[in-house]
């Protein structure tokens, strides 16, 4: 039977350009794309804030997509705006603006029917938001948790008490270093992991994932794609193909997480196609299943 995961984060419109174009008021947002990345898998109940500009159109797509919006909180005022320009090397990229809008006074609200869902994703948010979510859920069975230099920086205790109830870190290299003041990585994992964290993995964009547990490191490459569009989104659609792929397993252990970790960089591969969420939209199990395959058939000795 599929676990119902609940996502949390934020909900956006985003203004790209890339050397292949341009997109003005594209959906966005950590929620959206994670969201979007792991209904291919399973339900997901959205939690997250929009303005009253968020058009219906967007929350029927999500419906068809098997995302209850129940816990998307439409307020007065305008959403959350993202505006980003790519260089020619697409992995270098200028922030031109971030207009907080509704998103600056964001409380989670979880609705009641919410509460027992098994599997938890904390997007990048505030910390202490994180861990009022966690305050208000039921004994789920797998947390999973993403941050980023800004708490990392500025809400450090609060963020470790956070990463203390949850199962997964999701994190890349620069922040594992600024979290544990380790500069070599297996430190880095092993300081984390005698604090009691069981599953970290660590996001390394074009050069693939890390997953590190007591089982040791598992390393999956990055799925080569002809041409990367835009790749705003990347990493929440690498959590949403990892942690959707776990709401079909029975257990969830070590095995299955290496199994998600290469889901996810497929999801990513998908998004990184086309601007905002439109490589996740036109998705089946039929062509994940054959990137999933193509991957795991590359590193085959």
């Amino acid at each position: 039977m599929k676990k119902t995961i609940l996502a949390v984060g934020s909900v956006a419109f985003d203004d790209v350009e890339t050397p292949f174009g341009k997109r003005q008021n594209a959906l966005g947002g950590s929620a959206v794309f994670f969201s979007l990345a792991a209904s291919h898998f399973t339900i997901v109940n959205l939690v997250g804030v929009a303005g009253n500009d968020y058009p219906a159109e967007a929350i029927k797509m999500l419906h068809q997509h098997r995302i209850d919006t129940t816990g998307l909180e439409i307020a007065d005022g305008l959403t959350f705006r993202w505006g980003g320009r790519y260089h020619q090397d697409i992995n270098q990229r200028d922030t031109l603006y971030t207009h907080l809008n509704v998103f600056a006074d964001f409380s989670p609200k979880i609705p009641p029917v919410y509460r027992q869902t098994p599997i938890v994703f904390l997007g990048n948010i505030q910390p202490g938001l994180q861990l009022d979510v966690l305050g208000k859920l039921q004994r789920p069975e797998f947390v999973a948790l993403d941050t980023m230099n800004l708490w990392i920086n500025t809400t450090r205790p609060e963020l470790m008490k956070v990463i203390s109830r949850v199962d997964l870190l999701v994190i890349n290299d620069s922040e594992l270093a600024e979290l544990t003041g380790a500069v070599n990585l297996l430190k880095g994992l092993q300081i984390l992991h005698e604090l009691g964290l069981k599953y970290i993995v660590i996001k390394r964009g074009e050069y693939g994932a890390i997953l590190s547990s007591a089982s040791g490191l598992f390393y999956t490459p990055a799925f080569p794609v002809e041409q990367a569009v835009d790749p705003t989104g990347a990493g929440d659609s690498f959590a949403g193909g990892m942690i959707g792929y776990l709401g079909e397993c029975e257990h969830i252990d070590c095995d299955s997480l290496k199994k998600a970790v290469i889901y996810g960089t497929v999801l990513g591969s998908f998004c990184v196609e086309d601007f905002s969420v439109d490589g996740l939209l036109n998705l089946n199990r039929r062509k994940i299943g054959a990137r999933y395959r193509q991957l795991r058939q590359m590193v085959k000795l």
